[in-house]
């Protein structure tokens, strides 16, 4: 048997870290995910799915994640049965994160070189042989 899910969306709010009686982090966030077809009337629709990540992955995804940030989900799909405050049976579907990768690229200014012909000089401690 096979059970394996694999989303790409936008994260719809920033991950919510918990952690449990026993200090076992989770994180728990949805994603906003296109679906590759139009509806009768030519609009785009979209899923909102529920994602549950455990321990270091939750750690992670709390760390780097905020709203609106790409991500790609790899995990499981979790059927749960519970009972709601006035006694009434429900079902929910959510996944539980086994990975969660950065779906998109997020660029500081740090991280962007230098226009061509500015030049820096090398501090001392950064001075050494060349690689070359």
């Amino acid at each position: 048997m096979l059970n394996k899910i694999v989303l790409m969306g936008r994260l719809t709010r920033d991950p919510e870290l918990r952690h449990t009686g026993n200090g076992t982090a989770v994180a728990s966030f949805s994603l906003a995910v296109d679906r590759d077809f139009k509806s009768q009337g030519g609009e785009k629709e979209t899923d909102f799915v529920d994602i549950v990540a455990w321990r270091s992955t939750a750690d992670f995804v709390s760390k780097y994640f905020t709203k609106g940030r790409m991500a790609v989900v790899e995990g499981r799909l979790q059927i749960r049965d519970w009972k709601d405050k006035d006694g009434n049976n429900r079902r929910s579907a959510e996944v539980v994160a086994d990975h969660v990768y950065f779906g998109d690229s997020k660029r500081s200014e740090s991280d962007t070189p230098p226009a061509s012909g500015d030049f820096r000089e090398i501090p001392e401690d950064e001075k050494g042989e060349l690689p070359f």
